[in-house]
């Protein structure tokens, strides 16, 4: 094997390792950030069914007030994030069955935003399997390539390690 080969294998694992680094960064303060994010209802006006921000009106929809509405919309969200994040970072056989729970979480969620829906939280799968079937089937495509990539890097990295062994006791 050449040198330039090597050099090439070593940039790239180093590369890698920075993505894989900035990935698990953002994964956590995406979890560290879902606390406050369930909490973040408390900062919307109890006496108003508007809510002039910065980034436009929010209306209360179907609920009493925009507290409310906050209160059940980040709640699905936090949920539906944390739930995304376990299926896409889950090595395990059975990660598929985290997509139930998921299904439930979107459904509810498209509950909240759609307010002409009288009860959000009641849970029909057969309703939900055409909203959520795309959006399943994305996950899985991402999940896929996510773990076509760690397996890719291990066997790099496999690689990479038998190079330097070698290289090390050819000097010995």
């Amino acid at each position: 094997m050449s040198n330039k080969s090597i050099k090439t294998n070593t940039n790239q694992i180093q590369t890698d390792r920075k993505k894989s680094y900035i990935v698990g960064v953002l994964l956590s303060v995406v979890l560290i950030a879902t606390p406050f994010l369930f909490y973040l209802y408390r900062v919307a006006p109890t006496d108003s069914k508007e809510w002039d921000t910065i980034f436009g009106t929010i209306s209360s929809g179907g609920y009493r007030n925009v507290s409310y509405f906050f209160h059940s919309l980040f709640t699905k969200i936090t949920f539906v994030l944390l739930t995304g994040i376990w299926f896409l970072t889950s090595k395990n056989w059975w990660k598929y069955a985290i997509l139930v729970p998921f299904t439930m979480f979107l459904f509810q969620l498209s509950g909240v935003i759609n307010h002409n829906i009288q009860y959000i939280d009641e849970y029909d799968f057969w309703y939900s399997l055409p909203v959520v079937l795309p959006i399943l089937f994305f996950l899985i495509y991402i999940s896929y390539r996510i773990g076509k990539r760690a397996s890719d890097n291990s066997e790099l990295k496999k690689e990479v390690d038998e190079e330097i062994n070698k290289i090390f006791s050819d000097k010995l």
